[in-house]
């Protein structure tokens, strides 16, 4: 559909401007680490040895893809945050650190700041705070009424009630599903692996994340379950699918149980280097890049694995005459060995027993042991069991868990990448030698909102709660000073992130009024309505949407993470995609509801309400004049003037991102 010239200067700083600074940029999951013995590791090695010997090599990164990314879309947005109308309450203050509480997120960024001479950016304003935090904890946008509602509201404490509210919604349950379903991998098929859930597996699984959130069952048993579940049929024992990404074609059972290993480390202590130490000594491989690691043997990551020595994945028929149609069992082999060093195929080096060693002898077996207080399993107890144990009550999970939590909210954690923790350089009472420096950007802090998790009862609910109603996390992404790059790790002003494409999708289809209606296989059969929202899918593969999604990096779960990366078909879709196109017409079938219900209203109301409806802000006095100078009073003119407006908007920047 061809736009008027007009109206391409009404939405400014496009998202078709915006995608081509993003193009070759590099996405946080390039940040990863590269070596050619193990398949794990990225293609980033060179650069990210420069860096890896400590927080000060972190923050002197050449990209610093965040504060760059922000720069460049606080410069499209302008100052203004809620448009021409001053009747309104503004909230931008100070950052005041010095008055929180001792053991507060605040204090700890406070003293960070004064040690480093950091000015922080000012508190941002309730026009971008309901934005962002409604998004950060929904993945939707804030309705009108509710926008005007809090930002007339002059409590002192009505950030607070907000964060409470979103954090009580359904909408908090479908987001952090999705999240969850990323982070544990659920997907119906594994190309990387051979792995089929099958759609009835998926279902389950995706079943019972969502139910554990909406229950606010503490993390600690989430993990538990997942860690230590058996499932006589994947179709219905949900958690028994997390499992399964242990599964993998082409070696013998020491790979399966090595594959589980690395997903139980990386998942759930933010220790991914484990996948490479089930390949090999980490003396000559980690030195550069993990203290820790290099001095790591892969007998201590076999001692790990051998905790999964008796699980056996099994896959059956559905039906006996149905080929290719099946089930799967996760069960525990109570007869079956510890890890055995036999094997000299597979996907790893080959595991062979010292010299002399035979089966049958305890020296041709590897028993499991956790390697940070050497526990092993009680007499009787189940292998996985005892891991699970072992696993939530290290307090590196709590560690681990707080930091993947900081990274979704502050677009890096204070360890980043999240999974590259580094046990040997996060204790802020026991420094490492020279030249290794601490790990964490704030290893107090991180250590503090650990303890806080373990206290609360490991509730992800609590921790968003802290997280969100600290000063720090309400810091604009403005800042009107001279920013330095060097800060990025302190976080002294809030860096944008561009949603994820589940959020686009939603916020086309919730602002103009027009849902949608999806079709997945046995979606019904879990109880679950047909989804008009994408935060709502089970999977992020599948789903017919012409490539919107997909445009916007939403990854595949398997060794495709989601990217923050831009590119020119995110814009081309916005501009052309029928999720857009069906959305802003005023007329014929399934039009616009946003449109129809506001026509009656006069050009400057209508104008207002679809400002606020999209974008979650009146206009700027220029955007008004704008917008006014192309919509006739009355007239078949009008209708095309006010589609063309409301797919301006669609096409903003600020309607992509999150600031």
């Amino acid at each position: 559909m061809k736009r008027p010239r007009a109206l391409s200067i009404l939405a400014g700083a496009s998202v078709l401007a915006f995608a081509g600074l993003l193009i070759g940029q590099s996405s946080d999951s390039q940040l990863t680490i590269s070596h050619a013995e193990c398949s794990y590791f990225g293609s980033q090695r060179e650069r990210f040895v420069s860096e890896a010997l400590g927080a000060a090599g972190i923050r002197s990164r050449s990209s610093h893809a965040l504060s760059a990314r922000t720069q460049q879309v606080r410069a499209m947005l302008g100052g203004a945050s809620g448009g021409s109308h001053t009747n309104a309450v503004q909230s931008s203050s100070a950052f005041d650190g010095g008055s929180a509480a001792a053991d507060s997120i605040d204090s700890y960024i406070a003293a960070d700041f004064k040690a480093n001479g950091i000015t922080p950016a000012p508190q941002t304003t309730d026009w971008e705070f309901i934005r962002r935090v409604t998004l950060d904890l929904t993945g939707r946008i804030p309705t009108p009424d509710r926008v005007l509602t809090f930002v007339m509201d002059t409590t002192s404490d009505k950030r607070a009630k907000l964060i409470d509210e979103l954090i009580a919604k359904p909408e908090w349950v479908d987001k952090w599903t999705m999240y969850f379903g990323d982070l544990y991998q659920n997907v119906t098929t594994k190309a990387s692996s051979g792995l089929n859930r099958f759609p009835q597996g998926r279902n389950a699984f995706y079943k019972w994340i969502h139910d554990s959130l909406a229950a606010n069952k503490s993390y600690d048993k989430m993990a538990t379950e997942l860690i230590s579940a058996g499932a006589s049929n994947n179709y219905t024992d949900g958690p028994g699918n997390w499992m399964l990404n242990a599964y993998i074609t082409g070696g013998p059972s020491q790979d399966i149980m090595d594959q589980g290993t690395s997903f139980v480390f990386d998942t759930f202590l933010g220790m991914a280097h484990v996948n490479c130490l089930l390949c090999h000594n980490g003396r000559g491989h980690l030195d550069q890049l993990s203290l820790w690691g290099g001095n790591t043997t892969r007998y201590q990551a076999w001692q790990l694995a051998s905790y999964l020595s008796r699980i056996q994945l099994a896959q059956t028929r559905v039906d006996p005459n149905v080929p290719n149609i099946n089930y799967w069992s996760v069960l525990e082999n109570t007869k079956a060995t510890d890890y055995a060093l036999n094997t000299t195929t597979g996907n790893r080096p080959a595991r062979v027993a010292p010299t002399g060693c035979k089966s049958g002898q305890p020296c041709y077996y590897v028993p499991p042991q956790y390697i940070f207080n050497n526990d092993a399993p009680k007499t009787g107890e189940a292998y996985r069991v005892a891991l699970a144990r072992s696993i939530t009550g290290d307090f590196q999970f709590a560690r681990a868990t707080v930091n993947y939590m900081w990274a979704q909210f502050f677009g890096r954690g204070m360890v980043d990448p999240p999974d590259t923790f580094d046990p040997a350089r996060l204790d802020p009472n026991n420094p490492p030698p020279a030249p290794w420096t601490l790990q964490p950007s704030n290893p107090k802090l991180l250590n503090a909102l650990a303890q806080h998790f373990v206290a609360s009862g490991f509730d992800l609910k609590a921790l968003m709660r802290e997280i969100t109603t600290s000063g720090t996390y309400q810091l604009s992404s403005r800042y009107d000073g001279t920013w330095n790059v060097a800060w990025e790790p302190y976080f002294a002003r809030k860096f944008v992130r561009r949603l994820w494409s589940e959020e686009v999708h939603d916020a086309v289809v919730q602002s103009s009024g027009t849902y949608p209606s999806y079709t997945i296989t046995g979606f019904t059969d879990q109880g679950f309505a047909k989804p008009s929202y994408a935060m709502q899918f089970p999977d992020v593969i599948g789903t017919d949407t012409g490539g919107f999604l997909d445009s916007f990096f939403r990854g595949n779960r398997d060794d495709q993470p989601r990217k923050q990366d831009g590119s020119i078909l995110q814009a081309l879709n916005l501009m052309n995609n029928p999720i857009v196109e069906n959305r802003v017409k005023g007329s014929g079938s399934a039009p616009s509801q946003l449109i129809v219900q506001n026509l009656s209203r006069s050009n400057e109301d209508l104008i207002d309400t679809l400002f606020l409806t999209i974008l979650s802000r009146f206009p700027s006095s220029d955007e008004m004049a704008k917008a006014l100078a192309t919509m006739p009073a009355s007239g078949a003119s009008r209708l095309t003037a006010i589609q063309d407006l409301t797919w301006s908007l669609y096409n903003k920047v600020d309607f992509v991102f999150n600031y």
